[in-house]
Order: structure tokens, then C-alpha cells, then sequence
């Protein structure tokens, strides 16, 4: 999941494939993405890809897709080091962050959606704090960067209730929360 949209974006341990998306955008998926963010919703970010979208959203044309309503949401950020939010609806989540975040859930507001943060990814996956996935699965292999699933996930089993193929082969799938992994046995 490393530095999808540019190779600026994170070269951290070496990594040299940064911008792998580009070759597999497209319309089709341009208008999944564009479908799941018609809002309302409110985004949860990690310090880094608040400080990439921050530099490059709030100055994004009317037009360009996503920009109305990324810049329109609530934003809560959590960081360690961050003083200062300077894009418009940030607010900052310091401390306990999955306690806060946690609280954050159970409040009555809209959707919480999670864009990029993979280190953030991490902590929500710990404490059993993702209700949906919404992934894109794209046809290529770069051996190497940061993963979006690595140990200490909390056990958790999930349901399909949307998945797409787009002309490139990316597969665009969303699965809910089901509740614990059901295991069995196929011994007879």
C-alpha cells in the first residue's frame, strides 16, 4: 500500500515503485472512488497522509474530482508531533489514540472513512476498530513496502457485499464486519 500516487509520496526503506496506481487508473475506477465518497462522511488520517492531502486538496480546482468533498469533511488527525492544522475542519487526536478514535465511533455523525495512514491502519486493526474495507486490489506484485496487513491484527471475519472488476483488472471490493473467524476442519 505504499506510496500509490507518486513516487514522492514515501520512498521510506528504499522503496522504489512509488506511483504504481497510475498505471491502472481509469474512468471505471475513478467512479468507484467517486461513489464512495459522495458523503457524508469524515475523514480519519494519520500525520503523513494528512500532510500530503493538506498540501495538495485545499488548493484543488472546484472541478477536480473528490476536491468539494474531502475539503468539505471533518477531519481528525492523529499524530504524535503535529502542533498546527492548518486545512480547513482538521482537528487533532493526540494521546490515547484508539481510545479517542473509539469515541470518535460511537459518536452520531456520519461515515469514517480512512484514506491511506498505514500506520494508523495498524493501530485501528490492533483494537478492533474497522467495521468496513473498502479495498482495491490491483494485477501487480512490487515484493516489497509497507503491507496493509501485517501481525497483530485482531482475529476478525468479514463479508462481501460489493465487489467490481474494472477494465485494468483492479477489483474493488467491500467487505462488512461479520463478527469472529469461523473455523472447522476438513478431516474427516
Amino acid at each position: 500500500m505504499q506510496a500509490p500516487g507518486g513516487p514522492e509520496e514515501d520512498s521510506s526503506g528504499g522503496f522504489k515503485h512509488g506511483g504504481w496506481v497510475a498505471g491502472y487508473w481509469d474512468d471505471f475506477l475513478g467512479n468507484v472512488m467517486a461513489e464512495q465518497m459522495k458523503g457524508p462522511f469524515d475523514l480519519l488520517l494519520g500525520r503523513k497522509t494528512y500532510e500530503l492531502f493538506a498540501a495538495f486538496w485545499p488548493n484543488a480546482g472546484a472541478d477536480q474530482p473528490g476536491g468539494k468533498e474531502l475539503n468539505s469533511a471533518r477531519k481528525f488527525v492523529v499524530s504524535k508531533t503535529l502542533k498546527k492544522l492548518d486545512w480547513a475542519n482538521s482537528e487533532l487526536v493526540s494521546g490515547d489514540a484508539a481510545h479517542k478514535i473509539r469515541k470518535l465511533k460511537e459518536q452520531n455523525g456520519p461515515e469514517l472513512q480512512v484514506h491511506g495512514s498505514g500506520k494508523l491502519i495498524q493501530t485501528l486493526l490492533k483494537n478492533d476498530l474497522v467495521d468496513e474495507f473498502r479495498l482495491k486490489i490491483f494485477p501487480i506484485t512490487l515484493g516489497a513496502g509497507k503491507r496493509l496487513f501485517s501481525e497483530g491484527a485482531v482475529p476478525a471475519g468479514f463479508r462481501l457485499v460489493d465487489c467490481k472488476t474494472t477494465p485494468r483488472g483492479v477489483i474493488a471490493s467491500v467487505y462488512e464486519r461479520e463478527g469472529e473467524v469461523k473455523t472447522g476442519s476438513f478431516a474427516p
